[in-house]
């Protein structure tokens, strides 16, 4: 029986429009998660709105008003598999941490 793979759960965050996404995706797109056709089509579309470095970002973009605007609006989960890996990663967006963080800090104190 072959070795199991180990699992890499990644949490992406950072200020507004520093680059999560992109480079989130660019990850992904090099690591074997999505494949270079899906890429160059939204390579294409991305260009046919004024937006064609946005491609990377894209991957994870699913929303319109995400790829229009060029922002995160929602949380977004990939999950794909290498060689040696199983990999889960998360892009987050950087108000929902300070969110969470009160969050938790409320049901700390009152259980």
């Amino acid at each position: 029986m072959g070795k199991e793979k180990a699992h890499i759960n990644i949490v992406v965050i950072g200020h507004v429009d520093s680059g999560k996404s992109t480079t989130t995706g660019h990850l992904i797109y090099k690591c074997g998660g999505i494949d270079k056709r899906t890429i160059e089509k939204f390579e294409k579309e991305a260009a046919e709105i004024g937006k064609g470095s946005f491609k990377y970002a894209w991957v994870l973009h699913k929303l319109k008003a995400e790829r229009e605007c060029g922002i995160t609006i929602d949380i977004s989960l990939w999950k794909f598999e290498t060689s040696k890996y199983y990999v889960t990663i998360i892009d987050n967006i950087f108000y929902f941490l300070r969110k969470l963080r009160k969050f938790n800090s409320y049901h700390l104190d009152h259980p």
